[in-house]
Protein backbone atom coordinates (compact mmCIF):
# COMPACT_ATOMS: atom_id res chain seq x y z
CA UNK A 1 0.00 0.00 0.00
CA UNK A 2 1.33 3.39 -0.57
CA UNK A 3 2.48 5.63 1.82
CA UNK A 4 -0.16 8.73 2.47
CA UNK A 5 1.61 10.48 4.50
CA UNK A 6 5.46 11.72 4.48
CA UNK A 7 7.95 14.36 3.28
CA UNK A 8 9.16 14.74 -0.01
CA UNK A 9 12.13 16.96 -1.64
CA UNK A 10 12.98 18.11 -5.32
CA UNK A 11 15.99 20.49 -6.17
CA UNK A 12 16.15 22.60 -9.50
CA UNK A 13 19.64 24.33 -10.67
CA UNK A 14 19.40 27.90 -12.75
CA UNK A 15 20.79 28.93 -16.39
CA UNK A 16 23.48 30.06 -14.85
CA UNK A 17 24.38 26.49 -13.10
CA UNK A 18 27.71 25.02 -15.09
CA UNK A 19 25.87 22.29 -15.99
CA UNK A 20 22.75 24.08 -17.38
CA UNK A 21 24.98 26.57 -19.43
CA UNK A 22 26.41 23.22 -20.64
CA UNK A 23 22.79 22.27 -21.43
CA UNK A 24 21.93 25.55 -23.41
CA UNK A 25 24.77 25.50 -25.48
CA UNK A 26 24.19 22.04 -26.53
CA UNK A 27 20.69 22.70 -27.93
CA UNK A 28 21.34 25.69 -29.56
CA UNK A 29 23.82 23.48 -31.58
CA UNK A 30 20.68 21.22 -32.22
CA UNK A 31 18.79 24.74 -33.16
CA UNK A 32 21.09 26.30 -35.49
CA UNK A 33 21.41 23.58 -37.83
CA UNK A 34 17.39 23.08 -37.73
CA UNK A 35 17.28 26.40 -38.76
CA UNK A 36 19.99 26.72 -41.07
CA UNK A 37 18.44 23.63 -42.54
CA UNK A 38 15.02 25.32 -43.19
CA UNK A 39 17.00 28.25 -44.51
CA UNK A 40 19.01 26.26 -47.23
CA UNK A 41 15.89 23.13 -47.99
CA UNK A 42 17.91 20.43 -46.20
CA UNK A 43 15.36 17.74 -45.18
CA UNK A 44 14.80 18.39 -41.46
CA UNK A 45 14.68 14.81 -40.84
CA UNK A 46 17.28 13.81 -41.99
CA UNK A 47 19.88 16.23 -39.34
CA UNK A 48 21.65 14.41 -36.44
CA UNK A 49 22.99 16.08 -33.84
CA UNK A 50 24.78 14.79 -30.79
CA UNK A 51 26.38 17.38 -29.08
CA UNK A 52 28.28 17.77 -25.54
CA UNK A 53 29.66 20.50 -23.73
CA UNK A 54 32.10 21.25 -21.21
CA UNK A 55 32.69 24.65 -19.27
CA UNK A 56 35.15 25.29 -16.50
CA UNK A 57 36.72 28.96 -16.01
CA UNK A 58 36.88 30.99 -19.43
CA UNK A 59 36.52 27.96 -21.50
CA UNK A 60 34.10 26.13 -23.54
CA UNK A 61 34.57 22.58 -25.54
CA UNK A 62 32.00 21.42 -27.58
CA UNK A 63 32.35 17.80 -29.18
CA UNK A 64 30.01 15.57 -30.95
CA UNK A 65 28.35 14.20 -34.15
CA UNK A 66 26.41 16.01 -36.69
CA UNK A 67 24.59 15.75 -40.14
CA UNK A 68 24.17 19.34 -41.31
CA UNK A 69 23.58 21.35 -43.87
CA UNK A 70 26.92 22.27 -46.55
CA UNK A 71 27.55 25.44 -45.52
CA UNK A 72 28.16 24.41 -41.60
CA UNK A 73 30.63 21.77 -42.54
CA UNK A 74 34.62 22.53 -43.17
CA UNK A 75 36.79 20.39 -44.66
CA UNK A 76 37.11 16.90 -44.54
CA UNK A 77 34.65 15.38 -41.50
CA UNK A 78 34.71 18.44 -39.19
CA UNK A 79 32.29 21.19 -39.18
CA UNK A 80 32.79 25.40 -39.90
CA UNK A 81 33.90 26.21 -36.16
CA UNK A 82 32.62 29.75 -36.19
CA UNK A 83 28.45 29.67 -36.27
CA UNK A 84 28.76 27.23 -33.67
CA UNK A 85 31.04 29.49 -31.78
CA UNK A 86 28.71 32.45 -32.24
CA UNK A 87 25.87 30.78 -30.83
CA UNK A 88 27.97 29.17 -27.73
CA UNK A 89 28.68 33.13 -27.06
CA UNK A 90 25.34 34.43 -27.37
CA UNK A 91 23.63 31.80 -24.94
CA UNK A 92 26.62 32.63 -22.35
CA UNK A 93 25.56 36.08 -22.79
CA UNK A 94 22.06 35.97 -22.50
CA UNK A 95 22.51 33.94 -19.25
CA UNK A 96 24.13 36.45 -17.73
CA UNK A 97 27.90 35.77 -17.82
CA UNK A 98 30.24 38.63 -17.57
CA UNK A 99 32.98 38.01 -15.18
CA UNK A 100 36.28 37.76 -14.88
CA UNK A 101 36.44 33.76 -14.56
CA UNK A 102 33.73 33.04 -17.16
CA UNK A 103 33.02 36.03 -19.40
CA UNK A 104 31.03 35.78 -23.02
CA UNK A 105 33.39 37.27 -25.04
CA UNK A 106 36.66 35.94 -23.32
CA UNK A 107 36.38 32.60 -23.43
CA UNK A 108 37.76 30.32 -25.11
CA UNK A 109 35.77 28.36 -27.07
CA UNK A 110 36.86 24.88 -28.87
CA UNK A 111 34.49 23.28 -31.47
CA UNK A 112 35.34 19.56 -31.72
CA UNK A 113 32.11 18.56 -33.93
CA UNK A 114 32.58 16.15 -36.33
CA UNK A 115 29.86 13.79 -39.39
CA UNK A 116 27.76 11.77 -37.71
CA UNK A 117 29.39 7.62 -37.79
CA UNK A 118 28.14 6.01 -41.12
CA UNK A 119 27.44 2.70 -38.99
CA UNK A 120 25.01 4.23 -36.83
CA UNK A 121 23.09 6.74 -39.48
CA UNK A 122 22.69 3.12 -41.25
CA UNK A 123 20.38 1.81 -38.34
CA UNK A 124 18.94 5.06 -38.28
CA UNK A 125 18.12 6.09 -41.44
CA UNK A 126 14.54 4.63 -43.62
CA UNK A 127 15.80 2.99 -46.50
CA UNK A 128 13.65 0.50 -49.18
CA UNK A 129 11.14 -0.91 -47.04
CA UNK A 130 13.20 0.10 -43.61
CA UNK A 131 10.92 2.96 -41.69
CA UNK A 132 13.49 5.35 -40.08
CA UNK A 133 14.67 3.64 -36.62
CA UNK A 134 15.32 4.40 -33.25
CA UNK A 135 19.31 6.43 -32.38
CA UNK A 136 19.76 4.17 -29.36
CA UNK A 137 18.47 1.55 -27.57
CA UNK A 138 16.95 2.53 -24.13
CA UNK A 139 14.27 3.07 -22.03
CA UNK A 140 11.89 6.31 -21.39
CA UNK A 141 9.44 7.28 -18.52
CA UNK A 142 6.50 9.93 -18.89
CA UNK A 143 4.74 11.22 -15.85
CA UNK A 144 1.59 13.01 -14.57
CA UNK A 145 -0.71 13.91 -11.46
CA UNK A 146 -2.42 16.52 -10.20
CA UNK A 147 -0.83 17.88 -7.76
CA UNK A 148 -0.44 21.39 -9.64
CA UNK A 149 -2.10 23.25 -12.50
CA UNK A 150 0.27 21.86 -15.04
CA UNK A 151 -0.37 18.11 -13.74
CA UNK A 152 3.43 17.62 -12.36
CA UNK A 153 4.70 17.15 -9.25
CA UNK A 154 4.38 19.77 -6.74
CA UNK A 155 8.54 19.67 -5.53
CA UNK A 156 9.83 20.60 -8.59
CA UNK A 157 7.10 23.01 -9.83
CA UNK A 158 7.87 25.09 -7.22
CA UNK A 159 12.00 24.58 -7.02
CA UNK A 160 11.71 25.79 -10.60
CA UNK A 161 9.57 28.69 -10.40
CA UNK A 162 11.59 30.16 -7.29
CA UNK A 163 14.91 29.76 -9.73
CA UNK A 164 12.66 31.42 -12.90
CA UNK A 165 11.75 34.55 -10.57
CA UNK A 166 15.12 34.63 -9.14
CA UNK A 167 16.26 34.69 -12.49
CA UNK A 168 14.05 37.16 -14.26
CA UNK A 169 14.11 39.77 -11.66
CA UNK A 170 17.80 39.93 -11.92
CA UNK A 171 17.27 40.11 -16.33
CA UNK A 172 15.43 42.43 -15.05
CA UNK A 173 17.42 44.97 -12.80
CA UNK A 174 21.63 45.13 -13.61
CA UNK A 175 21.63 46.49 -9.82
CA UNK A 176 19.30 43.20 -8.39
CA UNK A 177 22.26 41.32 -6.88
CA UNK A 178 21.84 38.67 -8.03
CA UNK A 179 23.95 36.10 -10.32
CA UNK A 180 23.48 33.79 -12.57
CA UNK A 181 24.34 30.56 -10.51
CA UNK A 182 21.76 29.29 -8.65
CA UNK A 183 19.46 26.01 -6.50
CA UNK A 184 17.04 26.09 -5.13
CA UNK A 185 15.32 22.72 -3.19
CA UNK A 186 11.82 22.38 -1.39
CA UNK A 187 10.50 19.82 0.92
CA UNK A 188 6.81 19.81 0.61
CA UNK A 189 4.48 18.03 3.65
CA UNK A 190 2.31 15.14 1.92
CA UNK A 191 -1.34 14.35 3.78
CA UNK A 192 -3.54 12.15 2.77
CA UNK A 193 -1.38 11.79 -0.26
CA UNK A 194 -1.64 15.37 -0.90
CA UNK A 195 1.46 18.16 -0.93
CA UNK A 196 -0.05 21.01 2.05
CA UNK A 197 2.61 22.67 2.83
CA UNK A 198 6.74 23.23 3.21
CA UNK A 199 8.56 22.08 5.70
CA UNK A 200 11.87 23.45 4.22
CA UNK A 201 13.07 25.82 1.65
CA UNK A 202 16.59 25.93 0.35
CA UNK A 203 18.35 28.72 -2.27
CA UNK A 204 21.76 28.96 -2.71
CA UNK A 205 22.41 32.08 -5.06
CA UNK A 206 25.43 33.61 -6.46
CA UNK A 207 25.47 37.66 -5.62
CA UNK A 208 26.93 40.38 -6.02
CA UNK A 209 30.31 41.03 -3.78
CA UNK A 210 29.94 42.97 -0.54
CA UNK A 211 26.42 41.41 0.06
CA UNK A 212 25.72 39.87 3.26
CA UNK A 213 24.08 36.51 3.69
CA UNK A 214 21.19 38.18 5.70
CA UNK A 215 21.12 40.64 2.86
CA UNK A 216 20.85 38.12 0.18
CA UNK A 217 18.24 36.04 2.19
CA UNK A 218 15.96 39.06 2.13
CA UNK A 219 16.37 39.62 -1.47
CA UNK A 220 15.92 36.12 -2.01
CA UNK A 221 12.56 35.74 0.20
CA UNK A 222 9.80 37.19 -1.96
CA UNK A 223 10.41 35.09 -4.55
CA UNK A 224 10.03 32.01 -2.70
CA UNK A 225 6.42 33.48 -0.92
CA UNK A 226 5.22 34.63 -4.48
CA UNK A 227 5.58 31.05 -5.87
CA UNK A 228 4.60 28.64 -3.16
CA UNK A 229 0.32 29.13 -2.16
CA UNK A 230 -0.32 31.08 0.76
CA UNK A 231 0.31 29.35 4.08
CA UNK A 232 2.70 26.70 2.79
CA UNK A 233 5.96 28.81 3.89
CA UNK A 234 8.08 26.73 5.92
CA UNK A 235 9.60 28.02 9.15
CA UNK A 236 11.69 30.62 9.49
CA UNK A 237 14.63 28.06 10.61
CA UNK A 238 13.54 25.47 8.05
CA UNK A 239 14.47 28.60 5.37
CA UNK A 240 17.92 28.39 4.18
CA UNK A 241 19.99 30.80 2.32
CA UNK A 242 23.14 30.37 0.98
CA UNK A 243 23.66 28.04 3.86
CA UNK A 244 27.70 27.88 3.27
CA UNK A 245 28.12 31.54 3.59
CA UNK A 246 29.43 34.34 0.71
CA UNK A 247 28.62 32.90 -2.96
CA UNK A 248 30.63 35.40 -5.34
CA UNK A 249 32.51 32.90 -7.33
CA UNK A 250 30.39 31.09 -9.04
CA UNK A 251 29.42 29.33 -12.64
CA UNK A 252 32.04 27.38 -14.72
CA UNK A 253 34.67 28.93 -12.50
CA UNK A 254 33.38 27.90 -9.22
CA UNK A 255 32.87 24.52 -10.75
CA UNK A 256 33.12 22.32 -14.43
CA UNK A 257 29.89 21.77 -16.08
CA UNK A 258 29.27 19.15 -18.64
CA UNK A 259 25.85 18.10 -20.46
CA UNK A 260 22.98 16.23 -19.57
CA UNK A 261 24.58 15.83 -15.52
CA UNK A 262 20.96 17.27 -14.43
CA UNK A 263 18.27 14.46 -15.43
CA UNK A 264 16.74 14.40 -12.69
CA UNK A 265 15.92 18.16 -12.61
CA UNK A 266 14.91 18.16 -16.52
CA UNK A 267 12.26 15.81 -15.59
CA UNK A 268 10.53 14.63 -12.19
CA UNK A 269 12.62 15.60 -9.40
CA UNK A 270 12.60 12.03 -8.29
CA UNK A 271 8.96 11.66 -8.06
CA UNK A 272 8.91 9.38 -11.01
CA UNK A 273 11.17 6.64 -13.21
CA UNK A 274 14.19 7.99 -15.68
CA UNK A 275 15.59 5.50 -18.27
CA UNK A 276 18.70 7.38 -17.98
CA UNK A 277 19.60 9.13 -20.60
CA UNK A 278 19.64 12.87 -21.00
CA UNK A 279 17.73 15.20 -23.33
CA UNK A 280 19.93 18.28 -24.46
CA UNK A 281 22.27 18.41 -27.54
CA UNK A 282 20.15 15.25 -29.40
CA UNK A 283 18.04 15.74 -32.26
CA UNK A 284 14.69 13.87 -32.11
CA UNK A 285 16.03 10.50 -33.71
CA UNK A 286 17.46 9.96 -30.21
CA UNK A 287 14.37 8.34 -28.45
CA UNK A 288 16.37 9.75 -25.22
CA UNK A 289 14.76 12.96 -26.22
CA UNK A 290 11.74 11.85 -28.41
CA UNK A 291 10.61 9.36 -26.54
CA UNK A 292 10.44 11.08 -22.53
CA UNK A 293 8.47 13.83 -24.72
CA UNK A 294 6.00 11.20 -25.91
CA UNK A 295 5.62 9.27 -22.44
CA UNK A 296 5.28 12.56 -20.70
CA UNK A 297 2.78 13.82 -23.38
CA UNK A 298 1.00 10.03 -23.79
CA UNK A 299 0.92 10.49 -19.91
CA UNK A 300 -0.30 14.11 -19.22
CA UNK A 301 -3.07 13.25 -21.35
CA UNK A 302 -4.44 10.07 -19.48
CA UNK A 303 -5.03 12.25 -16.61
CA UNK A 304 -6.12 14.94 -18.47
CA UNK A 305 -8.89 13.02 -20.14
CA UNK A 306 -9.77 12.08 -16.45
CA UNK A 307 -8.66 8.42 -16.64
CA UNK A 308 -6.54 8.61 -13.62
CA UNK A 309 -4.80 11.00 -10.82
CA UNK A 310 -1.38 9.73 -11.39
CA UNK A 311 -0.06 8.21 -14.52
CA UNK A 312 3.47 6.42 -15.48
CA UNK A 313 4.41 5.59 -18.62
CA UNK A 314 7.67 3.31 -19.54
CA UNK A 315 8.61 3.18 -23.21
CA UNK A 316 11.62 0.99 -24.55
CA UNK A 317 13.20 1.07 -27.80
CA UNK A 318 16.22 -0.75 -30.07
CA UNK A 319 18.42 1.09 -32.17
CA UNK A 320 17.41 0.78 -35.58
CA UNK A 321 14.02 -0.32 -34.64
CA UNK A 322 10.90 1.55 -35.58
CA UNK A 323 8.80 0.18 -33.56
CA UNK A 324 8.56 0.46 -29.19
CA UNK A 325 9.61 -3.07 -27.92
CA UNK A 326 7.18 -2.09 -24.94
CA UNK A 327 4.51 0.18 -23.68
CA UNK A 328 3.40 0.16 -20.05
CA UNK A 329 0.87 1.88 -17.99
CA UNK A 330 1.40 2.15 -14.29
CA UNK A 331 -2.14 4.34 -12.68
CA UNK A 332 -0.64 4.16 -9.36
CA UNK A 333 -4.27 2.63 -8.37
CA UNK A 334 -5.80 5.58 -8.86
CA UNK A 335 -7.38 4.84 -12.36
CA UNK A 336 -10.88 3.87 -13.74
CA UNK A 337 -10.12 2.10 -16.79
CA UNK A 338 -8.04 -1.60 -17.16
CA UNK A 339 -3.83 -0.22 -17.61
CA UNK A 340 -3.62 -3.17 -19.98
CA UNK A 341 -6.76 -1.71 -22.77
CA UNK A 342 -5.22 1.46 -21.98
CA UNK A 343 -2.15 0.33 -22.81
CA UNK A 344 -3.65 -0.53 -26.22
CA UNK A 345 -5.40 2.30 -26.57
CA UNK A 346 -2.55 4.52 -26.20
CA UNK A 347 -0.78 2.83 -29.03
CA UNK A 348 -4.44 3.30 -31.56
CA UNK A 349 -4.39 7.02 -30.39
CA UNK A 350 -0.42 7.73 -31.43
CA UNK A 351 2.30 6.03 -33.74
CA UNK A 352 5.03 6.01 -31.09
CA UNK A 353 7.65 5.07 -33.70
CA UNK A 354 10.61 7.69 -33.69
CA UNK A 355 8.83 8.76 -37.16
CA UNK A 356 5.34 8.81 -35.84
CA UNK A 357 6.63 10.83 -32.29
CA UNK A 358 8.53 13.18 -34.55
CA UNK A 359 5.63 14.32 -37.34
CA UNK A 360 2.79 14.05 -34.25
CA UNK A 361 5.33 16.82 -32.25
CA UNK A 362 6.05 18.26 -34.53
CA UNK A 363 9.76 18.05 -33.18
CA UNK A 364 12.15 18.93 -36.59
CA UNK A 365 12.36 22.48 -35.57
CA UNK A 366 14.57 24.84 -33.82
CA UNK A 367 12.70 24.57 -30.64
CA UNK A 368 15.04 22.96 -28.09
CA UNK A 369 17.22 25.90 -26.48
CA UNK A 370 14.84 27.57 -24.56
CA UNK A 371 13.93 24.21 -22.81
CA UNK A 372 17.50 23.44 -21.88
CA UNK A 373 16.78 25.17 -17.98
CA UNK A 374 14.15 25.50 -15.58
CA UNK A 375 12.32 21.52 -16.85
CA UNK A 376 11.31 20.05 -20.04
CA UNK A 377 8.04 19.46 -18.38
CA UNK A 378 4.92 21.43 -16.80
CA UNK A 379 6.03 24.27 -19.80
CA UNK A 380 3.09 25.65 -21.54
CA UNK A 381 3.37 24.95 -24.95
CA UNK A 382 4.17 27.66 -27.34
CA UNK A 383 2.65 29.07 -30.26
CA UNK A 384 5.56 28.49 -32.82
CA UNK A 385 5.52 24.32 -32.06
CA UNK A 386 7.81 24.47 -28.83
CA UNK A 387 6.80 21.85 -25.60
CA UNK A 388 4.71 20.44 -28.19
CA UNK A 389 4.61 17.45 -25.98
CA UNK A 390 2.41 19.84 -22.80
CA UNK A 391 -0.51 19.81 -25.23
CA UNK A 392 -3.58 17.87 -24.15
CA UNK A 393 -5.03 17.61 -27.55
CA UNK A 394 -4.46 13.29 -27.52
CA UNK A 395 -7.60 13.30 -24.90
CA UNK A 396 -10.41 13.19 -27.34
CA UNK A 397 -8.04 10.49 -29.38
CA UNK A 398 -7.21 7.93 -26.29
CA UNK A 399 -11.44 8.87 -25.20
CA UNK A 400 -11.95 6.89 -28.69
CA UNK A 401 -9.72 4.24 -28.84
CA UNK A 402 -10.73 3.06 -24.54
CA UNK A 403 -14.69 3.19 -25.70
Amino acid sequence: MARSSYLFTSESVSEGHPDKVCDRVSDEIVDLIFRTAEKEGMDASQVRVAAETLTTTNRVVIAGEVRAPESLLGDGDRVTPAPFEDVARAAIKDIGYEQDGFHWKNAQVDVLLHAQSADIAQGVDAAGNKDEGAGDQGIMFGYACRETDVLMPAPIVFSHRILKSLADARHADANSGLGPDSKSQVTLKYENGKPVGATSVVVSTQHAEGLSTEQVREIVRPHVLDVLPDGWMCPEDEFYVNPTGIFVIGGPDGDAGLTGRKIIVDTYGGAAPHGGGAFSGKDPTKVDRSAAYASRYVAKNVVAAGFADKCTIQLAYAIGVSKPLSVYVDLHGTGNVDEAKLEGAIQEAMDLSPRGIREHLNLNKAIYARSAAYGHFGRDADADGGFSWEKTDLVEPLKAAIS
